[in-house]
């Protein structure tokens, strides 16, 4: 991967598959509340969970509700390595994060949990409620270049002339050109 080093202040991120494991909690619910025992992150290999596993549209529709609404009840686990990086990045200007969910505040309420105050400060949350809107979110943000790991947004910012790096997922596997990152260690690299 050949990207230019980016300063913190210019890049955004994605909330859930890139901050917190929203895979985890998932995976973890479904078992535990519903009985939908054996699913692997790996088995999920598309965005829309229902179309890769056995499972009825509205129970996974009811259970990623249960994250966005409650993600400290749900305890959602961080990314590894996301906290440590994004406390990194904080010390060198403020960190963006673009979120599809309707209501920032579970994401406030849940970095309040896993943050340090002083990184908290300094981290600026934009809740949109839609995934394919965030061009415009980010574009007046001031952002030059954003972190998520649905593919298809990152082909539509590529398109409004945002870079755009994937951070690889498997429902984003073969599924874009993009640079793509593994791990917070691999943002880090960008950044710092």
């Amino acid at each position: 991967m050949k990207i230019a080093k980016i300063r913190p202040a210019e890049i955004g991120f994605d909330f859930d598959g890139v901050i917190a494991d929203t895979v985890e909690a998932f995976i973890r619910i479904a078992c535990e509340q519903y009985g939908h025992c054996g699913i692997r992150p790996e088995d999920i290999t598309d965005f829309s969970v229902e179309q890769c596993l056995d499972m009825d549209a509205g129970l996974a529709e009811s259970i990623f509700l249960q994250i966005l609404h409650d993600s400290v009840g749900t305890g959602l686990l961080p990314m590894p390595g996301a906290v440590a990086v994004l406390d990194d990045l904080t010390g060198h200007g403020q960190v963006t994060i673009v979120t599809a969910r309707p209501d920032a505040e579970p994401v406030h309420h849940w970095l309040h949990t896993v943050f340090p105050a002083q990184a908290r400060r300094r981290i600026r949350v934009v809740a949109m409620g839609d995934h394919d809107d965030k061009a415009r979110h980010i574009k007046d943000l001031g952002l030059s270049t954003f972190v998520d790991d649905r593919a298809e947004t990152c082909l539509q910012l590529r398109q409004a002339g945002i870079r755009s790096i994937v951070f690889a997922q498997p429902w984003n596997q073969g599924r874009h050109d993009l640079p793509t990152v593994r791990s917070w260690d691999d943002i880090r690299a960008l950044c710092l």
